[in-house]
């Protein structure tokens, strides 16, 4: 049977297009979803993928979308009415007048500032807006490809700072503080490090709640949970975490009604592929290159997090008579069309490629298409092909 991600009907253009397996990714949320303990919920981040199939596939499975835009916030109403959750460290007021509009459920707030801003413009529209406090903690934390607190970023109030915040969060009457936002990591693989993270977010909200005479309703523990690009048999291992989470949350305070998670590159990340054809194989300086129809301005991921993505070699016994057919046995460095040598998929691999295949990069449901420079040279962009 053709794979209609990789086909190429004759007198077609070359093969460039994302294919999202719909069935796949219900499965495994539904799955992750299942095996959470009572209290914790998972939220999807939909900065990882916001097309409009997948935010319908998954709105039934988890508890709602976070959200960081009006932009977000606009396509998530088009899936459904499903509570939301606004983070990121700018909003505009706009912005928060049509969350508040389409009641928001809470706000993840980062600065004093944007208390005061969603306090206005809640009594403006005669509501109460539900916050958290997002913390960007001092650490540790274990290792990860990303991270967000620990050190300096824009994201958060440092713990310094905290006191300040929640009296003025206190403060404000049509603003309501029920807990915190502890994002501070990206792409962590390991389960038993992700346990004891959480972990060490308990300790410090416990000793929040002493220290400021409060009780913590909500807290929100982020996503974090990544994916092995490097090695796609060693993925995070979600049973055992499921399974040391169960009893983690037995530990947490009776009064903490919900431990909600955001996930998004985890949910995603392996029901979309990335096909593209190439187009040209040639040798430079001692390198062997496959330039392919497509690139970092369709799939930035690669060159974004500088690693070599995995990808399978789809062999098209057709060729055009009469035309040469360069090949490689690799190593073999793959590029896209752009006019810059950062223009780089995968690097140094040992594979048989010859013009005319089709390569298919796997794991590219998450960061790829939403992070990338669509129009940068204004070539066409790929086509996306939603199944199951």
């Amino acid at each position: 049977m053709t794979d209609p991600l990789t086909h190429r009907a004759p007198d077609d253009d070359p093969v460039c297009r994302y294919g999202y397996d719909l069935a796949a990714l219900r499965k495994h949320v539904a799955d992750v979803v299942a095996t959470l303990p009572e209290r914790c919920r998972m939220f999807y981040a939909m900065k990882a993928n916001s097309a409009a199939p997948i935010l319908r596939t998954l709105a039934p499975l988890v508890a709602g979308f976070e959200v960081a835009s009006g932009g977000e916030v606009a396509k998530a109403r088009g899936a459904g009415d499903v509570p939301l959750l606004f983070g990121g460290p700018v909003k505009a007021d706009r912005e928060i007048a049509d969350a508040l509009r389409v009641n928001v459920t809470r706000f993840h707030v980062e600065s004093p500032l944007e208390l005061h801003r969603i306090n206005a413009v809640a009594a403006a529209h005669g509501v109460t807006a539900e916050a958290l406090l997002r913390v960007n903690l001092a650490g540790p934390f274990p290792t990860a490809t990303v991270a967000m607190a620990g050190r300096p970023t824009q994201f958060g109030i440092e713990e310094p700072a905290l006191a300040e915040a929640v009296t003025t969060a206190r403060s404000l009457p049509h603003l309501r503080l029920t807990g915190f936002h502890l994002h501070s990591l990206s792409n962590n693989l390991s389960a038993d490090a992700h346990l004891d993270l959480l972990r060490f977010y308990r300790d410090t909200v416990t000793r929040w709640e002493d220290e400021f005479d409060l009780r913590c309703a909500v807290l929100n523990v982020g996503g974090g949970i990544g994916v092995n690009y490097a090695d796609l048999d060693a993925q995070f291992d979600w049973p055992r975490f499921a399974e040391g989470l169960a009893e983690l949350v037995t530990t947490f305070p009776a009064h903490w009604r919900e431990i909600d998670f955001e996930c998004g590159r985890y949910l995603v990340a392996a029901c979309g592929r990335y096909a593209v054809e190439v187009m040209d194989v040639k040798r430079n300086h001692g390198v062997d290159y496959a330039l392919v129809r497509g690139g970092t301005h369709h799939f930035r991921l690669p060159v974004s997090w500088q690693h070599s993505h995995p990808f399978t070699v789809v062999p098209v016994e057709a060729w055009p008579p009469g035309l040469p057919r360069p090949a490689t046995n690799g190593p073999v460095t793959v590029v896209g069309e752009l006019c810059t040598p950062k223009d780089v998929l995968a690097r140094d691999v040992p594979v048989r490629i010859r013009a005319g295949d089709v390569l298919v990069f796997s794991h590219a449901g998450a960061y790829g298409w939403e992070i990338s420079h669509h129009d940068f040279l204004s070539h066409p962009h790929p086509e996306h092909v939603f199944l199951g």
